[in-house]
C-alpha cells in the first residue's frame, strides 16, 4: 500500500515522502502529524522518530534509551508501553528488549522525580516504538496509540473480516468515486468495502469517530491544535446523502448483514449504505456506471480452491452479464482462482490481508 499512502501523506503536506523499510517516512510540523492520524485511509501507525542509535547489546540499548529526555514526553503520574520488535541483530528476545527500555526510561525518571510511571499495555498515556534492525535502534513516539485501521465502528466482525485500511487502499486503488454514481459490494460481509466508500465518497476523516490518540496523553500534545485539525475536518464532511453515490453491500448471510447494518450504523452513514441480504446471483447493476469489488473467500484450505472455481467462474459471468460499463475490481490471494474469472484485468496490484499475499485484480467491464 506504500504507493497510496505516499499520495495521502503528500496531499496531507508531508514533505520528503520515501518508501522505508515496513513503511512511508516523511518530514512536515506536528500539525502534519496529526493531518496524518486523523485524515490516513492507508496507514496502520504514525511514529515520531526521537533517537537512532547503535544497540549490539542490551546495555547499549538501555544506554541509548536512557540518554533521551523522557521528562519531555511523560511524567511519573503518566502510563507507559513499549512496543519492541527486532531483525537481524544481537537481540532476538522482543520481551526482554521491551524489559530493557522500560527499565532505562523509568530509572531516568525515578532518577529526576523520585517516582515512576506504571506500565500499561492496552491504554497507556504514551506507547513507545523501539524498533532494532542490523543492532540500530530507532526510538519512535507513537501518535497514533491503536492501529489506525480501528476507525470506532466495527466492534464485531462476520468471518474472515477485511482491515478498514486494507478496504480503503482497495478503494483508492479503484479511484473511488472518481465521479462514479454508485458501488456495489455483492459479498460485503461485515460491511467494511462499502462503510469505507462512503468514508472516502462523503470526504468523512476516518479518525474523526476516534476517542483517543497515542499523542493524547504526550506532554508535548497541542490541544488547541487539535481541536483545531477536528473542527476542520467536521466542516468539510458531506452530509447530504443526495450528493453521495448510491452504495449497495449484499450478503447471503444473515448475521453478517446484520453485523453490517450495526457497524453502519456505528459510521454515522444510516440513510446512505443499503445492505441486504441476498445471494450473489440475484445481484444486479443500480446504474449504469458505478464500481463492483468483491473480496470473495480465497480457499486457504486444502481442497477449497477446488470448491471455490464455480464461484470465481460466477463472478466472472456476473461481470460480463450484469455490469457492463461498469469497473469491477476482486480481491484474492489464490493465483488458481484468479484464472477461473476468465476476464483480463487492465491492473493486478500486490497487497497482502494480513500475511496472506494476495493480487488486487481490475476490471474494465465493457
Amino acid at each position: 500500500m506504500e504507493e497510496i499512502l505516499a499520495k495521502e501523506l503528500t496531499t496531507l503536506g508531508a514533505s520528503d515522502v520515501k518508501p522505508i523499510r515496513a513503511g512511508t517516512a516523511f518530514e512536515g510540523p506536528l500539525e502534519t502529524a496529526y493531518r496524518a492520524c486523523l485524515w490516513s485511509r492507508t496507514a496502520s501507525r504514525i511514529l515520531l522518530p526521537l533517537k537512532t542509535f547503535p544497540a549490539p547489546t542490551p546495555e547499549k540499548l538501555y544506554g541509548g534509551v536512557k540518554s533521551i529526555r523522557w521528562s519531555d514526553h511523560l511524567l511519573p503520574k503518566n502510563t507507559l508501553a513499549i512496543d519492541f520488535s527486532s531483525s537481524r541483530s544481537a537481540i532476538t528476545h522482543t520481551h526482554f528488549g521491551a524489559l530493557k527500555c522500560k527499565d532505562a526510561i523509568v530509572d531516568q525518571l525515578r532518577s529526576i522525580h523520585g517516582s515512576r510511571p506504571s506500565v500499561d499495555p492496552i491504554s497507556p498515556d504514551l506507547r513507545v516504538n523501539v524498533y532494532l534492525h542490523e543492532d540500530q535502534a530507532t526510538v519512535s513516539i507513537d501518535l497514533s496509540g491503536d492501529s489506525l485501521h480501528r476507525r470506532g465502528y466495527r466492534e464485531k466482525g462476520a468471518m474472515a473480516p477485511l482491515k478498514e485500511n486494507l478496504a480503503a487502499a482497495i478503494l483508492l486503488y479503484c479511484d473511488w468515486p472518481a465521479d462514479l454514481p454508485a458501488l456495489v459490494d455483492p459479498m460485503c460481509g461485515s460491511g467494511t468495502l462499502p462503510i469505507e466508500a462512503a468514508f472516502i465518497a462523503a470526504k468523512k476523516a476516518p479518525g474523526i469517530k476516534r476517542s483517543r490518540f497515542g499523542f493524547t496523553g504526550w506532554q508535548q500534545h497541542d490541544r488547541t491544535l487539535w481541536e483545531r485539525l477536528l473542527e476542520e475536518g467536521r466542516d468539510l464532511e458531506i452530509r447530504d446523502k443526495k450528493k453521495l453515490p448510491a452504495i449497495v453491500g449484499y450478503d447471503k448471510d444473515p448475521r453478517a448483514v446484520r453485523v453490517a447494518l450495526e457497524n453502519v450504523e456505528r459510521a454515522g452513514f444510516r440513510g446512505s449504505i443499503h445492505i441486504e441480504k441476498r445471494e450473489f446471483s440475484q445481484c444486479e447493476s443500480i446504474a449504469e456506471r458505478g464500481l463492483i469489488v468483491v473480496n470473495p473467500p480465497y480457499g486457504e484450505r486444502l481442497g477449497e480452491v477446488e470448491e471455490l472455481k464455480p464461484l470465481y467462474k460466477q463472478l466472472g459471468d456476473t461481470f460480463k452479464q450484469k455490469f457492463r460499463g461498469w469497473n469491477g475490481a476482486v480481491l484474492t490471494g489464490s493465483p488458481d482462482l484468479m484464472k477461473s474469472i476468465g476476464l483480463r484485468a487492465s491492473r493486478r496490484i500486490v497487497l497482502f490481508n494480513g500475511a496472506i499475499e494476495c493480487r488486487l485484480l481490475k476490471y474494465e467491464l465493457y
